[in-house]
């Protein structure tokens, strides 16, 4: 009998997920924002994302051997609800209910589980619901996904779980070991979460913005020490600035916010619009090199002696989509691989609490070697999603996909590509993109203005052949999921500005040809018309929107900007004003 186990998240209210394994293959993997068209779906369950992994990997509930959630009870006889308790002194009402109800949100989570399994027509006397500690579904989603044999190092950063805010450990013989846990409010992610509010943009979605403010920034303008400290293996919080609750929140407009009052008064009034200006990019600048500093520190502390015996470390978490925390780490000289889980967020605890279960029920999971995990769709699916749009798409079908729109592509126009299974995680990796040649000059300005009405200082990525990305990176650790970057090498500045960011670094996603034949495909001949086999990459939505998953999804996105080429499958849509290919 095959061993199934669906994972889902959402237990923290926002990023549900839902992730299949079935004999230790992950069959398939989905956001459910992308199903309902709502970045992040707060405050929903993973209801369609699940429904669409049962109906890809044809099965029924009753197939099903057991349901894994990121989200475990945690004991009164632990130390983390004390932590909590006593941290959030100023807070008693918060305080006294982690010691007298400290599992309330679990039961809540797991009541609305249950609710979802029945729609979904699961019979709940007959599946077992496996909880899994938030941080242990970050750690395995990374350890087993990272097909490190050896002894693993396992760090796990974000905001925090059910208390826990940052994991260290190690996995040896397909078993984790957690070394140490830090609890709320003692958290870096948290901390970069409420710095990323103060500099104006939305916790959980803004935090890659101050990472890409940062480099205009001067990190020694202005010493953020006072917010955090590391000392004697612990890590401390200054809660009169960051991490606050109730009465210490800064309030506006009547909504509260993770910093303080004191915060404003010291760094003067909260940011708003669009501009990266003078203090702000100092501040984010100044933020971003304490979250590295003490990172490293935490790392070296806890995790050095496991680093230097083996150089492997699996990282997960949000904080491990700071790519230049990231590219810091690569460069520590007992480091030989680093593995970051690619949807670390909260999305990939479906991932990773379902791997841990697999593995507990003797089942290893295969390596993650790429992420077109989601819906695809056929050419008599795109065609009849053309005919249904009230824009009346004209469209034709083209021979050579990649030939083609390499030609366009070449031509200085941004494309609309939307190819086989949709990504899980964060990032575009040529599944929903909208590409851009990269040597071409304003190419980025272009995209920016006419289709993602994103912020100027953001950087754009690039794609690239294998046979490439030694040479322009100047290194060859894999780097499939764009989650690290990379110092561009002397002379591919000038060949491809378009995807280098301010500080000289890429971003990359590396491709080998096996994971997506058709994309690859194109960047061969792109380098034919160009001499570079790279290819400039953003996620195929607007501002604001979850990434497309649907050809419906594509049309309507594609004609609500500027962009003149989109191409479904081998389905090229065209549109009037624009130049016939």
């Amino acid at each position: 009998m095959a061993l199934t186990i669906l994972g889902l998240s959402g237990a923290l209210t926002h990023d549900p997920s839902a992730a299949l394994y079935i004999d230790g293959k992950l069959v398939a993997a989905a956001e459910e924002e992308r199903f309902v068209r709502d970045k992040h779906a707060k405050n929903r369950m993973p209801y369609e994302a699940a429904k669409f992994c049962l109906q890809f990997a044809g099965i029924k509930p009753s197939d099903v051997d057991a349901v894994a959630i990121p989200f475990a009870p945690i004991s009164l006889g632990e130390k983390a609800r004390w932590h909590y308790a006593k941290r959030y002194w100023y807070a008693p009402d918060r305080s006294l209910d982690a010691i007298f109800a400290g599992n309330r949100r679990f039961y809540r989570y797991k009541k609305r589980i249950e609710w979802c399994l029945t729609q979904l027509g699961f019979d709940l006397k007959k599946i077992e619901i496996v909880p899994v500690e938030h941080h242990l579904a970050h750690a395995a989603s990374a350890y087993h996904c990272s097909g490190f044999h050896e002894k693993t190092a396992i760090l796990g950063i974000d905001g925090k779980g059910e208390y826990a805010t940052t994991f260290f450990g190690y996995g040896e013989n397909g078993k984790i070991h957690k070394i140490k846990e830090f609890y709320d409010p003692d958290s870096l992610g948290g901390l970069y979460g409420a710095i990323t509010e103060f500099l104006g943009f939305e916790m959980l979605d803004g935090e890659y913005k101050v990472m890409g403010m940062a480099p205009y920034g001067d990190p020694n303008k202005y010493d953020f020490s006072r917010l955090a400290k590391f000392e004697n293996g612990e890590l401390l919080i200054n809660t009169d600035y960051a991490n606050v609750i109730g009465i210490r929140r800064y309030k506006e407009n009547g909504k509260g916010f993770y910093f303080s009052p004191k915060l404003i008064e010291w760094l003067g009034p909260k940011r708003v619009g669009d501009i990266a200006d003078d203090p702000y990019i100092h501040y984010a600048a100044s933020m971003q090199k304490l979250f590295e500093d003490l990172s490293l520190q935490m790392i070296d502390y806890y995790l050095g002696d496991i680093l230097r015996e083996t150089g492997k470390l699996a990282f997960s978490g949000g904080g491990a989509l700071n790519v230049k925390l990231n590219q810091k780490i690569i460069a520590r000289p007992e480091l030989k691989e680093l593995f970051v889980q690619p949807a670390s967020g909260d999305a990939g605890t479906a991932v990773g609490a379902a791997a841990y279960v697999s593995v507990e029920r003797g089942v290893p999971v295969e390596k993650m070697e790429h992420v077109y995990l989601g819906p695809s769709y056929s050419n008599e699916d795109v065609i009849a999603a053309c005919a249904r749009h009230p824009a009346q798409p004209q469209w034709q079908k083209i021979n050579d996909v990649p030939q083609e729109i390499a030609k366009i592509l070449a031509n200085g126009n941004p494309v609309a590509w939307f190819q086989g299974r949709m990504e899980f995680g964060p990032r575009a990796l040529g599944g929903r993109s909208i590409l851009g040649c990269p040597s071409v000059p304003g190419v980025a300005d272009r995209i920016n203005e006419q289709i993602k009405f994103r912020e100027r200082w953001r950087p754009f990525c690039p794609s690239m052949l294998d046979t490439v990305g030694p040479q322009m990176l100047g290194s060859d650790h894999p780097a499939p999921f764009m989650t690290f970057t990379f110092e561009v090498a002397p002379g591919w500045k000038e060949r491809v500005p378009e995807v280098v960011h301010e500080d000289g670094t890429s971003r990359a996603q590396v491709l080998k040809r096996e994971f997506n034949p058709r994309y690859y495909d194109l960047m061969q001949q792109l380098e034919n018309l160009t001499g570079n086999g790279v290819v400039l990459n953003t996620s195929l939505n607007r501002r604001g929107e979850p990434m497309i998953c649907s050809p419906t999804d594509a049309l309507n996105m594609f004609y609500g900007s500027d962009l003149e080429y989109l191409v479904m499958e081998d389905v090229l849509v065209v549109k009037q004003c624009g130049k016939q290919a």
